[in-house]
């Protein structure tokens, strides 16, 4: 037998395979996107739910922690779910985000949440390429962006009561590079994630489904962070 061949062929069957993946994890991340975007406009343009949502803390602050509950929920038990399920809570939480997004389309103009949407995807792509085709191990910027990330939400819960305008533009530019590093970091950690010999089983798809919250998060946050230096307050 000639091992080389051999090789050379189970290599080009893990990249295949580790390419149909992330394709699949893109796929899921993009229809979450896709539905939190509509769900966000709908909202906007309908003020009897903007009223509901907004005119009551008790609305608002119930559906930032079903937010938490849901992602927490999928995290701990998606191994024991069906894909149905999983399937459902990776969408219901979707729609969820999109609910308390809204917002953003009561504060900003349309052309500059436009705008800073094509940025984030530009700059999410370049680096989730590159975490995707790098050779070099990501793991220390993985863990840097972790640090900064539990610094950064200290920082912001802080701002919440001192209402600091330099602590506000400190955390929106240290947010923007946590999440620009961890979207190259979790890319990589995604694609090494996947078993390969598994593809199209119930287990692949729940690691896709997994792999496409991870990036989607990522997405949503950078996304967040960009508005506030490129959005236009209405």
């Amino acid at each position: 037998m000639d091992y080389t061949i051999s090789g050379g062929f189970i290599a080009e069957q893990i990249r295949l395979e580790q390419s149909s993946f992330i394709t699949k994890v893109y796929g899921w991340m993009s229809s979450a996107l896709f539905i939190t975007a509509m769900v966000a406009m709908f909202v906007a343009g309908t003020p009897a739910i903007v009223n509901v949502i907004f005119s009551s803390k008790l609305v608002f602050w119930g559906l930032i922690l079903a937010e938490f509950g849901c992602v927490i929920y999928l995290v701990s038990a998606i191994k024991k779910m069906s894909v149905q399920m999983a399937t459902f809570a990776f969408f219901f939480y979707a729609v969820l985000n999109g609910l308390t997004m809204s917002s953003i389309f009561l504060i900003y103009t349309a052309g500059s949440i436009g705008s800073t949407f094509f940025i984030t995807a530009g700059t999410f792509g370049i680096m989730s390429a590159y975490g995707y085709f790098t050779k070099k191990d990501l793991t220390t910027l993985g863990n840097l962006a972790g640090m900064g990330l539990i610094g950064l939400i200290t920082a912001s819960v802080a701002n919440m009561v001192f209402h600091n305008e330099m602590l506000y533009w400190i955390t929106t530019y240290i947010g923007v590079l946590v999440f620009v590093g961890l979207t190259a970091y979790d890319t990589q950690k995604i694609k090494q994630m996947n078993i390969i010999g598994n593809e199209g089983t119930a287990e692949d798809q729940k690691e896709a489904i997994m792999g496409a919250l991870t990036l989607y998060l990522d997405f949503i946050n950078m996304f967040l962070f960009m508005l506030r230096l490129f959005g236009n307050r209405r």
